[in-house]
């Protein structure tokens, strides 16, 4: 049992919760910044110092929920009953943290505070035994690597529901519906008025091809401020007149303009997505199983656990490791939709964008289990971080015109970021085995805290990142010139910067002491050992 071959069933079983995981964490990293800046009315460089702060405790949190998932005893196992108990809680704070109750600065603070903490809480408890369990349905390292395969199949499959989706649900859930009158002034020109039977507390008027330039019609000829901008975000009070003057584009008419309540279009479109998370976790409960015991002579002893886990090499390079691809990753997913919004003025291109980018995914993850069969997973790892992030770079060179070359860019780059999370839970999984080999001891748990943290923490470094990037160039998403005002920052955030990262974890990457020699020498004397249990 403890090397049986997975079927197809318990493999996709298992994958589909990493797809519903995927559809809070992916959610949380691609939308949450933008939802605190432009709609919850957040300062950047105060998104990102919650952030960072709420993680900075995860390292203990992760910890802690690796040392409960290994003496945890129930008739369904040890880590799989924390998938079934945490399925609703994680589905109820990610639309908690998507709810922007009206309150002052500092409430809102408060409040973005206490649910982001609880969500990083409640995922640790979900994510930590959910990672752990692939370590113990099959003792075979070659069928965990295809069943992280399968994982990391999920994991996109999931992100790309959420990223696919859900702009097209909030423009779906957030349309205003509003009464458009358009007067023609010349060819290419003008004036629109629009109002609105409710009020709205952060709108965004846009044409549907992002090309025209919007300025306000009534304001003061020596209004500085008042620039043209693609797009504009302004108040709405109910059934009050809003003019605007409108260029660049011919034969304009008012189903070409749309006008979205940001608010509530997120809220609704992630209450829908929880759902869906919640059901998913059922599924994965039900048909996964845990087959990989502790050795039956092993005692319950945390300190020897947490001993051997600071001697433990392999682990304390992936941890480092982890950390930095997640925050390369990160500030990717973090900046894209304010990429695609403020520097290319089309936000629902970012959906089929990141459509994109998970199907290279997927690609990326199917192909890793045979790459990492041929070269070994650490020097696979150490060319796809190279890869990866050279062509990212590539970000830099790119216009808005440029569509064509900013899809070939990011297709590309994330086909071999993909390799990243898939080799990394497997090789996880190798560093409990080592820690059975090395010290006739396993906690599995403890093993796999590293993975939650290295995701939640580095996650946390990159939205500081972010942050504070966009802060340097003044970013508010409330005001449409300080958002092309910051045009350099967010295209840095896209391009080299990520890719300096990658090539730092490329570096660190050599010193990981497991060879597919190592690896080998270790599987057959682990299965002697336990054929004699």
């Amino acid at each position: 049992m403890n090397n049986s071959k997975l079927s197809i069933k318990e493999k996709i079983g298992y994958a589909l919760g990493d797809g519903a995981a995927n559809i809070a964490w992916r959610g949380v990293a691609t939308f949450l910044f933008i939802f605190y800046t432009d709609v919850f009315g957040l300062n950047p460089a105060a998104v990102g110092l919650l952030m960072l702060v709420a993680r900075s405790s995860d390292g203990i949190s992760d910890v802690l929920m690796g040392i409960v998932g290994d003496r945890t005893q129930s008739k369904y196992g040890k880590f799989r009953p924390w998938i079934l108990w945490t399925a609703i809680p994680l589905g109820g704070i990610l639309s908690l943290l998507f709810t922007g109750p009206e309150l002052s600065m500092t409430g809102k603070i408060v409040y973005a505070y206490t649910t982001y903490i609880l969500f990083t809480l409640i995922y640790t408890a979900n994510n930590i035994p959910y990672g752990a369990l692939m370590a113990v349905m099959t003792g075979d390292n070659a069928e965990r690597t295809a069943l992280g395969s399968y994982r990391m199949v999920g994991a996109f499959g999931g992100g790309m529901l959420v990223q696919g989706a859900l702009l097209f649900l909030v423009a779906y859930f957030g349309n205003v519906n509003p009464n458009i009158d358009i007067s023609k002034l010349d060819t290419e020109k003008f004036r629109v008025t629009v109002s609105a039977p409710q009020a709205v507390a952060n709108a965004n008027i846009k044409t549907d091809n992002g090309i025209a330039m919007f300025t306000w019609a009534d304001a003061a000829i020596d209004d500085t401020t008042n620039v043209p901008t693609q797009g504009k975000s302004f108040k709405i009070e109910a059934d009050k007149d809003y003019s605007f003057i409108i260029e660049g584009e011919k034969d304009l008419i008012a189903e070409d303009i749309s006008i979205i309540n940001q608010k509530k279009g997120y809220s609704y479109s992630i209450y829908v997505m929880s759902i869906i998370l919640a059901l998913i976790m059922f599924v994965t409960f039900y048909t996964t199983k845990e087959r990989i015991h502790p050795p039956k002579e092993q005692e319950s002893d945390l300190k020897r656990d947490l001993k051997d886990l600071i001697k433990n090499k392999p682990w304390l390079v992936l941890l480092v490791i982890g950390l930095l691809f997640n925050v390369y990753n990160s500030i990717k997913q973090g900046i894209t939709v304010i990429y695609f919004s403020h520097y290319l003025h089309d936000q629902l291109l970012a959906a089929s964008f990141l459509v994109a980018l998970m199907i290279a995914s997927i690609g990326g993850a199917m192909i890793t289990a045979p790459l990492g069969k041929k070269l070994g997973k650490r020097k696979l790892f150490i060319y796809a971080l190279i890869f990866s992030g050279a062509v990212n770079a590539l970000f830099i060179f790119c216009g808005p015109e440029n569509v064509g070359a900013i899809f070939t860019i990011g297709i590309i780059s994330e086909f071999a970021a993909a390799i990243f999370p898939t080799l990394f839970f497997a090789m996880l999984g190798d560093a409990a085995d080592y820690s059975e080999y090395k010290n006739g001891r396993r906690a599995t748990g403890l093993i796999y805290s590293a993975g939650s943290f290295a995701t939640k923490f580095g996650g946390g470094i990159a939205m500081a990142i972010v942050g504070w990037v966009l802060a340097m160039y003044h970013y508010d998403g409330f005001d449409s010139v300080a958002i092309q005002g910051a045009i350099p920052g967010i295209k840095m955030l896209m391009s080299w910067i990520p890719t300096v990262i990658a090539l730092i974890a490329a570096g660190l990457m050599t010193i990981y002491p497991l060879t597919q020699t190592k690896l080998d020498e270790m599987s057959l004397e682990l299965n002697a050992r336990r054929a004699k249990e």
